[in-house]
């Protein structure tokens, strides 16, 4: 009898918290930080990619209610970084603003689907808020799942069994053809010394030969023309084993009404030695030169660059007319250049820097047109 009523009183919980469990719902917050005293939505910073992924996916997912108005996206606004609190408000005001137009332009929402609050307190961050349902959930559902997971795993322990089962037999397959391959390779090998026993061996071709039969050839970076810098050269091979090669590269664009610039120019000669039978392995030393000017960002610079390092890289021959150079270089940079912003149409200077780099300094996969 006790049991009986243990039972009967499991059940009516049960019952009475199903109807709660459908109408529960999910709060999701999520935080954008920004730089102290600054009002800019750096993406890549502090984790606010994937705070934004997230956030994404999630506005993806209930894209039609929050269209709709079911579903409003709650933007609160934070400053504290600066001295007033007429200030902060404002910082806050223009932060939330950017969150919003951030996920307008990538999510294709509506400015109506916000409901915004902006607070000069608490810190430098952008808050978004969902309130989405949770799924409804019943008992029956969870035994369904938990079957479901169960043939689930059945299925994929058995799979696992059976391609454990054809590697085994592909490996064993494997052995036995290059056991087979290696008895061959050893019959063939004992035939040919054999006949070469009373012949006479002509001398070994020198290393100094090689196949090619041209002396200067025109060369052009794919690496560099794929990032929309034009890049051509020259190569200069003086016999088999030395080449000197120098390539040049410019490019100057600019958008945003000039407010962001890539411009660069450089060149870059090079010494080279080639090694090996078919002189297709390399060796060099490298110096370059040049000047850049980046503005991909509120700030930009400008200035020189100059170094240098050494090479290394392989010749592969497509035909008799083209090769395809692979190469790298390690070694030594030194750049000098001002900072700069430009308001109202006009550069204004805002210091100047100057690094070293140690590490690469070139790579190249490069199409080289033999001319003669």
């Amino acid at each position: 009898m006790t049991e009986l009523k243990k039972w009967i009183t499991t059940a009516l919980l049960t019952l009475l918290l199903l109807p709660a469990m459908a109408q529960q719902k999910a709060d999701t917050t999520y935080t954008f930080r920004f730089v102290p005293q600054k009002d800019m939505f750096y993406v890549p910073w502090n984790g606010n990619d994937m705070e934004l992924a997230r956030l994404l996916e999630c506005i993806e997912s209930n894209k039609t209610d929050i269209l709709d108005g079911k579903l409003p996206l709650y933007v609160d606004g934070y400053c504290n970084s600066l001295n007033g609190e007429k200030e902060n408000l404002a910082i806050a005001k223009i932060r939330s603003n950017r969150v919003k137009s951030e996920l307008i332009t990538r999510a294709g929402i509506k400015e109506e689907s916000f409901i915004t609050r902006n607070h000069p307190a608490e810190g430098d961050f952008v808050t978004v808020r969902l309130t989405v349902p949770a799924e409804e959930t019943t008992v029956s559902d969870v035994e369904a799942e938990a079957q479901r997971k169960a043939e689930a795993e059945r299925l994929a322990t058995e799979k696992r069994a059976e391609q454990q089962r054809l590697a085994e037999e592909q490996r064993k397959a494997e052995e036995a053809r290059l056991a087979a391959e290696k008895a061959e390779a050893e019959r063939a090998a004992q035939q040919q010394t054999a006949t070469q026993q009373n012949a006479i061996v002509a001398d070994t071709p020198s290393e100094t030969e090689t196949p090619t039969d041209y002396h200067l050839s025109l060369r052009a970076n794919l690496l560099r023309w794929v990032t929309l810098t034009p890049d051509l050269g020259l190569e200069w091979r003086i016999n088999p084993s030395w080449g000197i090669a120098v390539n040049g590269s410019w490019t100057s664009w600019s958008w945003s009404n000039k407010d962001r610039r890539y411009a660069l120019w450089e060149v870059a000669p090079e010494v080279r030695y080639y090694m090996g039978e078919k002189k297709a392995w390399y060796l060099g030393a490298m110096f370059k030169a040049g000047q850049f000017n980046y503005k991909l960002s509120e700030t930009g610079k400008q200035g020189d660059l100059m170094g240098g390092g050494i090479t290394a890289g392989y010749q592969l021959r497509l035909c008799k007319s083209l090769d395809l150079d692979f190469g790298i270089g390690l070694g030594y940079l030194n750049a000098d250049y001002e900072k700069y912003e430009v308001i109202d149409g006009v550069r204004v200077r805002r210091g100047s820097e100057t690094k070293d780099w140690w590490g690469p300094i070139n790579a190249g996969i490069t199409l080289k047109w033999n001319l003669f």
